[in-house]
């Protein structure tokens, strides 16, 4: 689409929040129409192997305590699934700085309180299916899940609606990314599906926020410019304040859930080939600026996540001649 703006060619200086949201609104109108065309509403308790549920201690007298030995799921799919559970959980945090910035009113309104109740289905059925399939200690998920919440989130771009958008066009993906290598890496068909099914919703959640940065390129290419180079620059997965997210993160990076690699080739990579970001035309000092850092980050990232695989490729190998001997 082909955004028109009495603004349009302005200064960046010009572009206040409140005008691109006004501006946008048209946008998000169109985007949210298309989304709730192919969204599919779907059962979370359909996804649940309930027959594998029993009693836990407390207020039953059958309760049988948890045992690392009556779960199905692999030791990095347990890590995974919690950083990934926990992360949804926060869910709350997310929806009120959303709702701050983007509104409560017209289609964005209409978009924050469609979007929040989409990704709430995600944290009911991943917990469902944790507790029914006794795939991770119960009590340490709730200890995890309260200390989490109760620390409260607050994101990085929380002081700018164009910054969040360009985050969330990445982040998106990136959720996506985890839960479908999660499901992968799980070792368990009912998991898998379950989060193919909720990427499924990751997916086209990404797809209304990259066509909204798209829209927001149209508007003010170099202001839009500056935040994507901002956003990739600094970019941190929401769940970095949870408990013990930093050893779990190293483990989902070794085995292959999510890493540096997957990061720059999976996330980073499609958003800004699809915008044609790095080939954008047309900008101004400050633009071609941020583009110039863009690329050159970007440069170093595939670098860094060159040498990240050789040394995944020599653990690989040791593994493999420990095993042999």
């Amino acid at each position: 689409m082909t955004i028109t703006s009495p603004h349009l060619g302005s200064p960046s200086a010009a572009w206040t929040d409140a005008r691109l949201l006004y501006a946008l609104e048209e946008v998000v109108e169109t985007e949210l129409n298309r989304h709730l065309k192919v969204a599919k509403d779907w059962m979370p308790h359909e996804y649940v192997p309930w027959s594998d549920a029993r009693n836990f201690p407390g207020q039953f007298e059958d309760g049988k305590a948890w045992g690392k030995e009556q779960s199905k799921v692999t030791e990095i799919g347990r890590i995974a699934l919690v950083v990934n559970l926990l992360t949804e959980d926060n869910l709350p945090s997310y929806h009120h700085e959303i709702a701050t910035l983007f509104g409560r009113d017209g289609a964005w309104g209409t978009w924050v309180h469609r979007w929040t109740a989409e990704e709430g289905r995600h944290g009911i059925v991943m917990r469902d299916y944790l507790l029914a399939s006794r795939a991770v200690d119960p009590d340490k998920l709730e200890a995890f899940r309260m200390q989490h919440m109760s620390e409260g989130f607050e994101s990085d771009n929380r002081h700018s609606m164009l910054h969040s958008v360009a985050y969330v066009a990445f982040q998106e993906l990136a959720t996506r990314i985890s839960h479908r290598n999660t499901g992968h890496q799980s070792g368990d068909p009912a998991c898998d599906r379950m989060l193919a099914r909720i990427a499924t919703d990751e997916n086209l959640h990404m797809v209304f926020y990259r066509n909204l940065l798209k829209a927001a390129f149209e508007l003010a290419p170099d202001l839009t410019m500056s935040a994507v180079r901002d956003v990739v620059v600094n970019f941190r997965m929401p769940g970095h304040g949870m408990p013990g997210f930093e050893r779990a993160a190293a483990q989902m990076a070794i085995g292959e859930v999510y890493n540096m690699r997957i990061h720059h080739d999976d996330v980073m990579q499609p958003v800004l080939r699809h915008l044609k970001v790095l080939e954008m035309d047309g900008l101004g000092p400050e633009g071609l600026q941020a583009q110039e850092e863009l690329g050159f980050f970007m440069r170093g990232l595939d670098a860094e996540a060159s040498k990240f695989d050789e040394k995944l490729a020599a653990r690989k190998v040791r593994m493999a001649a420990r095993a042999a001997g």
